[in-house]
């Protein structure tokens, strides 16, 4: 096989292999990019606002948009699925800049797995 024809190959692979959630839209681009509110349910609209709030202050909302929409961490690398969801919450109680209670917590991690559920599907 040639060194192009192998070029190729891998490419394709990795285009086929790679997980693409793109049914989460986002509106706005770089630090302004947010998920598009059109797509949260009523029921989930409060941890939407508590998100576009507090995560914000240590983090631009783009991180998490990648994170749900390939399924991949954007900073580790890691896997982001609702196992990852609850570390980082877990995490975000521990962080005092934080400022999120657990209650709150809570809700964004419910508004996550949302979108990781609404990403997945076919």
């Amino acid at each position: 096989m040639s060194v192009l024809k192998m070029a190729i190959f891998v490419v394709l692979l990795a285009v086929v292999s790679t997980p693409v959630h793109a049914k989460i839209r986002a509106v706005g681009k770089g630090d302004k990019m947010t998920f598009d509110p059109t797509q949260i349910p009523a029921d989930l609209k409060q941890a939407f606002e508590i998100m576009k709030v507090k995560c914000i202050q240590c983090h631009t909302q783009e991180r998490t948009v990648i994170a749900i929409q390939t399924g991949i961490a954007p900073v580790t690398g890691q896997p982001f699925d609702k196992q990852a969801t609850k570390a980082y919450g877990i995490k975000m109680l521990r962080k005092p800049k934080s400022n999120m209670s657990r209650e709150e917590v809570k809700k964004v991690v419910d508004l996550m797995n949302f979108l990781i559920d609404e990403a997945a599907k076919p």
